[in-house]
């Protein structure tokens, strides 16, 4: 009779923000072996396109309490099973909005506070890299709003900008081409190919990929005589002369290609051009030479997924775009060179189960005979591994490489704390003993690894050890995040192609994979 009435039923809608009653079970109750070194972890590496926290997300210990309704009760006891089936915030969800009540079920013991700010670097990364990308390729559903437009269209629906081709490559003409949509006349470039040329139906079909040349539409039509194709019989003049019949200067009928990207030049001009910029900037350009290779190995990357090959992996086919706005890092210094990192594409195709690109020479026959991966794949390895020579602007020959012995390659001079790293990927990558031989995947992360680190003075001071490369992830991902906000609150401009690059490496490598690397590279 002493007992105070029970509280009006109203009240207990303020129940739904306080803390549970009784103890927490998170953490201290999980067995799993990761949890006594979990201040060291990090996100493992997940497939592009994946939310980086999803196992994270599955641990048991980052079960929530589910939150009380309104018709319970502060005595009311909720169901352990709930509180284990009830999913935790998302890290790819959280921001600095993120209400205290979310986050609080998250940092209920230091261990959950580490993961937390581990795996929110993780996902801010890319979220990064996600907006980066589509600031360099353009939004998805335009591309197709694009392709869709084009559908149909030729040469009558376009505007020629100029007579002559802004690019010759080894396979195709280029010429700049104007388009208007939704009132904003855009550039392309029609892509004319040579006889020679037979990956048009593969080029169809691939995935949209940075370094891969995209197609947004095709016709076949009457080439325009106002327009200049080399080496044929009009090239002199342009257009027929009066006194000819029109039948006798009719154009050739031809396959066109239309391409977002636009190319300037192609890698071979590019070194061709670059002689003066190696000898008087060599850090420079070596760089800008890694980040280069870099590209070609991701390109590469993304066809063999496909199975697809590239068609002759040489200078004259690899395509530079010019990205729509400079580096930060290179704004600058690229400016007084008159030089920026310009985007490669890849624009030469084959599928690999239709056929095999021909051996060119009986050494190379030789040297990729009874290979695992197949040939197509090994020459991908000894065509970038000739690459860096030729990159490096060190004469090689095709004929001197198939025929070398161990320790017989070139000398390439050392000009930059990049030299000795691209010698020795050149040599692992040319390497007649297969299992001696590094794939395009390993010389990737290398490429990474010459590019931003671990460099050979951290293991100075401190062995080589997995805790000492995980902690030196975790504190560069910490340190290039704070570099992009203060970049974002002075004038340093957008990211570009560089910094999504390093936004890649970053939100993918693990301790084991640098481990592994540098033991190759710095042995």
């Amino acid at each position: 009779d002493s007992l105070p009435p029970p509280l009006p039923k109203k009240q207990l809608q303020r129940a739904e923000s306080l803390p549970e009653k009784g103890p927490s079970h998170h953490c201290r109750a999980d067995p799993t072996p990761w949890a006594d070194s979990i201040l060291y972890s990090i996100p493992p590496r997940h497939e592009k396109g994946a939310p980086s926290s999803t196992p994270l997300r599955d641990r048991p210990s980052w079960g929530h309490k589910k939150p009380l309704t309104k018709s319970q009760s502060l005595g009311e006891p909720v169901a352990w099973s709930n509180q284990q089936k009830a999913p935790s915030p998302s890290l790819v969800e959280l921001t600095f909005a993120t209400a205290d009540g979310e986050l609080g079920k998250l940092l209920e013991n230091p261990a959950g506070v580490c993961r937390v700010v581990l795996g929110c670097q993780v996902a801010a990364l890319a979220r990064l890299s996600s907006r980066i990308q589509e600031e360099l390729l353009g939004q998805e559903e335009q591309q197709q709003l694009l392709e869709a437009e084009l559908a149909g269209k030729r040469w009558a629906a376009l505007s020629t900008l100029e007579r002559e081709p802004c690019c010759e490559s080894g396979d195709a003409w280029y010429f700049r081409v104007g388009f208007t949509f939704e009132q904003t006349q855009l550039v392309f470039a029609a892509k004319v190919p040579k006889p020679c040329c037979t990956s048009l139906g593969v080029q169809s079909s691939l995935g949209v990929h940075c370094n891969i040349q995209r197609l947004i539409g095709r016709f076949t039509d009457r080439f325009p005589q106002e327009l200049v194709l080399p080496g044929s019989p009009g090239e002199q003049s342009g257009s027929p002369s009066i006194e000819e019949p029109a039948s006798v200067a009719t154009s050739p009928v031809l396959q066109v290609l239309i391409s977002p990207e636009v190319p300037y030049q192609t890698l071979a001009s590019f070194m061709k051009g670059s002689h003066s910029l190696h000898r008087t900037s060599p850090g420079h350009y070596e760089r800008l030479a890694c980040l280069l290779l870099l590209q070609v190995c991701m390109g590469l990357e993304h066809l063999r997924v496909q199975s697809v090959g590239q068609g002759d992996l040489c200078p004259e086919n690899l395509l530079l775009v010019q990205c729509p706005r400079p580096s930060q890092s290179q704004e600058g210094k690229a400016a007084s060179l008159g030089l920026s990192l310009p985007r490669l594409l890849i624009s030469s195709f084959f599928k690999v189960q239709d056929k095999q690109r021909p051996c060119s020479t009986s050494q190379e026959q030789d040297w990729t005979k009874g290979l695992d991966p197949p040939p197509s794949q090994v020459a991908d390895e000894l065509n970038v591994g000739m690459l860096i020579y030729q990159i490096l602007h060190v004469d090689i020959s095709p004929d001197n490489i198939l025929g070398f012995r161990s320790n017989k390659l070139p000398e390439i001079p050392s000009l930059s704390i990049y030299s000795t790293g691209l010698k020795r990927l050149a040599t692992l990558l040319l390497h007649r003993d297969p299992h001696k031989r590094v794939s395009i995947e390993q010389a990737r992360s290398i490429l990474q690894v010459l590019l931003w680190g671990p460099r050979q003075e951290l293991f100075a001071r401190s062995k080589k050890t997995l805790t000492l490369l995980q902690s030196w992830v975790e504190v560069k991902r910490t340190l290039l995040l704070l570099k992009f906000a203060e970049n974002s609150a002075g004038a340093a401009g957008s990211p570009g192609l560089e910094e999504w690059l390093c936004c890649q490496y970053f939100k993918e490598v693990t301790e084991q994979t640098l481990y592994q690397v540098t033991q190759v590279l710095y042995t």
